[in-house]
Formats: C-alpha cells, sequence, structure tokens
C-alpha cells in the first residue's frame, strides 16, 4: 500500500480481491460502457492555459457548500452497499470524510443505518435519497437522517427504472439473492421490511423494484414539504433541466449520469457541465460527480464552473483495498494533486481557478492579443 502512487492503482488491488460478481458490481456501466470510458476520456481532452510567475508560496483550497466549511472542493458520492467491500463499510469511509475535513454523502442503499454512520463521529454527511412507491418510507428515511444530523438530501433523479448493466446480467447479480447479511443490513438501513425471499430475484433488484417510476418535478417540491433540509438534484445533464431544477426550489445541482450506470451514450459529466453552469446562472451551486481520478479533473472541473466534486468508485476501491486507510489516502492524494495543479497553473485559491485557464475542444478559435512594436 505504501508504493501506491495514485487513485487508479487501487482498482487493480480491488479487483483481485474482491469476488468477481462484487468487483463487477462497483465497476461495470450500462451496455457497451461508452459512457463509462467518456467519463475518463473527456477530461484528457480539456488542457491547461497556465499561468506563470505568481506567488503560490500559500494556497488556499478551502470553500464552503450550503454553508458548510470544508477542507477542499473534493467531497464523497454516494456509493451502494460498501460492506460488499469492506466490513466496516460505510462506517470507514465516514471516519475518512470527517478526518479530511470534507463532506460524505450516504446512499440510500447502504448497508450501514443513518445511526450507524452517525455514531462514528462529528462530520458533515449528507443523505442520498431515491424516492420509493411507499411514500411513507420516504418520510421515514428523511426523519430519520434529519434525527442523526445530515444537514442536506441529494434527490436521486436519473434512476426510475435500472440501467442494464450487463456485467451483472452474466454475473445474475440481479437475479441471485445477495448474501444474507447483505439482505439484512440493506433491508434494514433501506425499507425496514422483509423482502420476499425468492430464488429469482436478489435484494438489489427487489429494492429498485419499489422506487417510483412516476417520479417527476411535483415530488420535488413535496420533499420540500416533509423536510427543511436542502435538495440537491442529482442526475441533471441538460440546460433545460438545470432550469427546472432551479424553478422548483433545488438548493443545488449535481451534474451526474450515475456512474455511467443508467443510459449509455450520454455525455460524460464534464462535457455537460458548462451548459448546466450556465443555465443556473449562479442562483444554485453546481457540483460534478463521474470519472473524477486526478486533482488535475478537480481543477478543470473547477474551470468550468463546479463548485466542486464529489467521488465514488475510488472510494469503493480503495475502501476494497486498504479499509479507512485506503479511503483517507485516496482523499489525500486528490488534495495533494489539485494543490500541485493550482500552484503550477498559477491560482493560490479556488476563486482564481478560471475559464481561461483551460482549453476544451469546443472552444471558439482563439484570437491572440494584439501588440504593439
Amino acid at each position: 500500500m505504501e508504493e501506491i502512487t495514485n487513485v487508479m492503482e487501487y482498482e487493480e488491488i480491488a479487483r483481485q480481491k474482491l469476488p468477481k460478481m462484487v468487483y463487477d458490481y462497483y465497476a461495470s456501466g450500462a451496455e457497451d460502457q461508452w459512457t463509462l470510458k467518456e467519463n475518463r476520456n473527456a477530461f484528457s481532452r480539456i488542457l491547461f492555459r497556465p499561468r506563470i510567475l505568481v506567488d503560490v508560496s500559500n494556497i488556499d483550497m478551502t470553500t464552503t457548500v450550503l454553508g458548510f466549511k470544508i477542507s477542499m472542493p473534493i467531497m464523497i458520492a454516494p456509493t451502494a452497499m460498501q460492506k460488499m467491500a469492506h466490513p466496516d463499510g460505510e462506517n470507514a469511509t465516514a471516519r475518512a470524510a470527517s478526518a479530511a475535513d470534507t463532506i460524505m454523502t450516504l446512499s440510500s442503499w447502504a448497508t450501514s443505518s443513518v445511526e450507524e454512520v452517525a455514531s462514528t463521529g462529528p462530520g458533515i454527511r449528507f443523505f442520498q435519497l431515491y424516492v420509493y412507491k411507499d411514500r411513507n418510507v420516504v418520510a421515514q428515511l428523511v426523519r430519520r437522517a434529519e434525527r442523526a444530523g445530515f444537514k442536506a438530501i441529494a434527490l436521486t433523479v436519473d434512476t426510475p427504472r435500472l440501467g442494464r448493466r450487463e456485467a451483472d446480467i452474466k454475473n445474475r447479480f440481479v437475479h441471485e439473492p445477495l448474501p444474507r447479511w447483505i439482505q439484512t443490513l440493506l433491508t434494514t438501513c433501506v425499507l425496514s421490511t422483509e423482502p420476499p425471499q425468492t430464488s429469482d430475484s436478489g435484494l438489489a433488484s427487489y429494492v429498485a423494484g419499489q422506487v417510483d417510476r412516476t417520479l417527476s418535478w411535483k415530488d420535488v417540491k413535496w420533499l420540500q414539504t416533509i423536510t427543511s433540509l436542502p435538495i440537491l438534484v442529482k442526475g441533471v445533464l441538460t440546460a433545460e433541466d438545470a432550469k427546472l431544477a432551479v424553478q422548483n426550489g433545488a438548493a443545488g445541482i449535481i451534474v451526474s449520469n450515475h456512474g455511467a450506470r443508467q443510459l449509455d451514450y450520454v455525455p460524460a459529466t464534464i462535457t455537460a457541465l458548462e451548459e448546466v453552469v450556465k443555465a443556473a446562472q449562479g442562483r444554485v451551486p453546481v457540483f460534478l460527480d463521474g470519472g473524477v481520478r486526478r486533482g488535475t479533473d478537480v481543477f478543470k472541473a473547477l474551470a468550468l464552473g463546479a463548485s466542486g466534486v464529489f467521488i465514488g468508485r475510488p472510494v469503493l476501491f480503495s475502501l476494497a483495498a486498504d479499509g479507512e486507510a485506503g479511503v483517507r489516502k485516496v482523499l489525500q492524494m486528490l488534495r495533494d494533486e489539485l494543490e500541485l495543479t493550482m500552484a503550477l497553473s498559477g491560482c493560490t485559491s479556488l476563486k482564481e481557478i478560471t475559464r481561461s485557464h483551460i482549453a476544451t475542444d469546443w472552444d471558439p478559435p482563439r484570437s491572440l492579443p494584439s501588440s504593439k512594436l
């Protein structure tokens, strides 16, 4: 573990350590997995325009998210069933996030409850929410999150149905029942009712079947009537939906394609980001998840207008490889890389990172400044 020098190296360790079914569940995307690859590849097509001869002896990466001050604009995205990666699961992730003084988002499909995560100690935590057909379940989950001290709701809006993840189909992940201990944990944390025990439907598909396919913008309004917590709309990829999110009272937007696990051939989130930021017009903060593996990626997202990024798979893979210590190291490596990128780009604070620090393949031709001889 001491020889790991970047976030991506954890994935191979996780692949070797985890059962194939679990690794594939975490790692795979939908259908042809074009968007899964594009989430990474799109970052590589954005180049830097660094400024030189700037005093970068002191660099400040602190920022504020929904009024909460954190150490850096790198936060933890919701990812399901973390105890399949490591016995400590979401509790280890919560402790690592707290140690890094950043935000953790707990999945609705977590294998640790909001109460258990809260008991790990202080920290700023958000709760990711799916809206279930039974609205009493939704209200119960939201109340539990509020009582446990969670500070915001991240409403996932891109999953009226589960995407077609062919690796899971091959592995029968969505058909075979999950191990009994995972079933018990997930049931307790999500539905507080026992799912039917059948031989042809696993718990993951059962829970997915509870998600309300009629979910619409009116439900965002409804959610505001049952909680005073700010609501982030997670899963926005277009200007049209960004405007609707603002109109319907969202406190923030997360540009996300669900880790490329839902609809294949949607754009990479870094490609969709600027359109959403422009549509939001500064009325709410816009965040990004998907494909972030380097501090350079974080810088590029900030330059395109993001207020911060959330990371998902790097947490799962580092958790599988080395538990809490792995997640801590991932957060530290990304922090260190972002700091270096800022220094080499001539930026001493996040507010100094501007659109002019990057060049994208969709930029118009840049005219050179005129000079008089």
